[in-house]
């Protein structure tokens, strides 16, 4: 079973401040909490230091706007230059992907910021991408931007916030997930905690399937994609 699979797989759930694996990223989580209209947060950290789920959880508390590198990028420039107020937040997610035009639309969101900065139509915009401003691969009037406001690092989660991240998620759903299986899977399977529990979701429907217990060789089985009969 693939990992594209696996996050097919995956229930829809809306990210949000309650459901997100803390780590060692109080600092960035509380910056995001406290930020203001006005003012501007930079996130930056590896792919799955949770920089999405911060992004997703700021949009959907505030009922802002959600952007990235698949967003076309005349929907970013139509929200920075409509006569319309802007979103309490607008947030603009992998930032290292942005194609020129997408950079563009960035840099115009931008100057609307620092127009509107100080008014009664302040907004807040979070931006984020996998490194720090200074080494981004953007025009160099973005990169200036990125790194005007707040910026704060995202550092990815330790397998032993994964485990017990983990445990916690397969107790309140009464999965009986044994130690042994959490720590095979985080020995050997992906560093993505959603890739991680969409396999635990799957091992689960797949044990009862076949009324057999959760066992790391019920797993092994299950991701070879073999059949018990």
């Amino acid at each position: 079973m693939n990992h594209q699979l696996i996050l097919d797989i995956l229930p829809i759930t809306q990210p949000s401040f309650d459901n997100m694996v803390m780590g060692h990223n109080a600092q960035a989580i509380s910056a995001a909490l406290a930020l203001e209209a006005g003012q501007t947060l930079y996130l930056w950290g590896q792919d799955g230091s949770g920089r999405t789920h911060l992004l997703r959880a700021s949009t959907h508390k505030s009922s802002g706007l959600y952007f990235d590198a698949t967003s076309p990028p005349e929907l970013m420039t139509a929200c920075a230059t409509s006569d319309t107020a802007m979103p309490p937040v607008v947030a603009v997610d992998d930032v290292h992907k942005l194609n020129l035009a997408s950079q563009a639309a960035c840099f115009t969101l931008y100057n609307r910021f620092k127009e509107f900065s100080g008014s009664a139509h302040a907004f807040r915009l979070i931006v984020a991408g996998d490194r720090a401003p200074l080494n981004m691969p953007l025009r160099e009037d973005l990169r200036t931007r990125l790194g005007s406001g707040l910026v704060e690092r995202l550092m990815p989660l330790s397998d032993q916030d994964k485990f017990e991240a983990l445990s916690t998620l397969a107790a309140e759903q009464a999965m009986p997930l044994s130690p042994e299986v959490l720590q095979w899977l985080l020995t050997y399977g992906s560093r993505d905690i959603r890739v991680l529990w969409g396999t635990i979701q799957a091992l689960d429907r797949y044990a009862l399937s076949n009324q057999r217990a959760i066992t790391v060789p019920l797993l092994k089985t299950m991701l070879a994609g073999q059949t018990l009969f």
